[in-house]
C-alpha cells in the first residue's frame, strides 16, 4: 500500500460524478462480469510474462497497476533499488529473512536483485497472491491477525503504512513489534515526513538523508526512517536531539 498519500486519494474522490438514480444504475450481466474478470487476469499474466522474458536485464520491474482506492503509489526505480540493496545487505549480514509490510515494489526489486533472498510480503491487495507462498494477506486494522509462525521471526522488518494517520502508524507499529525478533533488529519505515515525531516516539526511528520518491508525483514529502545508524549509506542518519 505504498505510499499513504491521503491528499491524492482525497483529490481523486472529490471528482464530480453524474447523479444516477438507483433504478437506473447500469448492471453488467454475469457473462460480462466473467469476461471482465478474465481480461484483468490476462493483463496480470502478461505483466508477469514480460518480467520473466526480460530476466535481470530490465532496469525496471513490472507491477500491477496502482489502485488509488487502496492508496497505492509505487516507488520509482531509484528508490526501489536503493532501499532493496540496503535491505538485501542487512539480510545477508544477519542471515535473517525479510518481511515487507505493504510495500510490494520493494518485494519485487529485492527478488530481482537477489532471487535467493527470503522475503515475505504482507499486503491487503490480493492481486499479489501471484507471489505464491511469499504472500500473506494483511489488514492493518487487524495488526496481529497473522499466522503465529511469523511471530518474532524477522530481524529485518520494512513497512510502508498505507495512510498518514496516527491510527494507521500505531497499528502498523503493533505489526512490526509482532514480527520482529527480540533483541537486535533492523526496522525501516517509509512514510510521510509528517510522521517524524510519531516514528521516534513509537519505534525510536529517525530519518535518513535519502528521500524516497514515487513514480506518480505526490505532493507529500516522504522520508525513510530507521532504528539504526546506516553510516554513509542512505544519505546518513539525521538523528535530532
Amino acid at each position: 500500500m505504498e505510499a499513504g498519500a491521503e491528499m491524492e486519494r482525497e483529490r481523486a474522490s472529490n471528482i464530480e460524478k453524474p447523479e444516477i438514480e438507483d433504478d437506473d444504475q447500469p448492471m453488467l450481466s454475469s457473462q460480462a462480469l466473467e469476461a471482465l474478470k478474465e481480461f484483468l487476469s490476462e493483463q496480470n499474466k502478461q505483466s508477469q510474462s514480460i518480467s520473466e522474458e526480460n530476466g535481470g536485464d530490465s532496469e525496471e520491474v513490472d507491477l500491477v497497476v496502482e489502485d488509488w482506492r487502496l492508496s497505492q503509489f509505487w516507488y520509482d526505480r531509484e528508490t526501489a533499488e536503493t532501499v532493496a540493496e540496503e535491505v538485501r545487505s542487512l539480510s545477508a549480514s544477519t542471515s535473517s529473512p525479510v518481511v515487507c509490510i505493504a510495500c510490494p515494489t520493494l518485494y519485487a526489486y529485492l527478488k530481482k536483485i537477489d532471487p535467493s533472498v527470503s522475503v515475505r510480503l504482507l499486503e491487503y491487495d490480493k492481486r499479489f497472491e501471484q507471489y505464491g507462498s511469499d504472500f500473506t494477506f494483511y489488514d492493518y486494522n487487524q495488526p496481529e491477525e497473522l499466522p503465529q509462525e511469523l511471530k518474532h521471526t524477522y530481524q529485518v522488518v520494512v513497512a510502508d503504512p498505507p495512510y498518514l494517520s496516527k491510527e494507521c502508524l500505531e497499528k502498523v507499529t503493533q505489526t512490526m513489534e509482532f514480527l520482529k525478533r527480540p533483541g537486535e533488529s533492523y526496522l525501516l519505515l517509509l512514510t510521510g515526513e509528517v510522521q517524524e515525531e510519531r516514528a521516534a516516539e513509537l519505534l525510536s526511528l529517525y530519518p535518513c538523508g535519502f528521500r524516497p520518491r514515487h513514480s506518480s508525483k505526490l505532493g507529500n514529502e516522504f522520508r525513510l526512517f530507521t532504528n539504526y545508524d546506516p553510516g554513509e549509506r542512505l544519505g546518513g542518519w539525521e538523528r535530532h536531539k
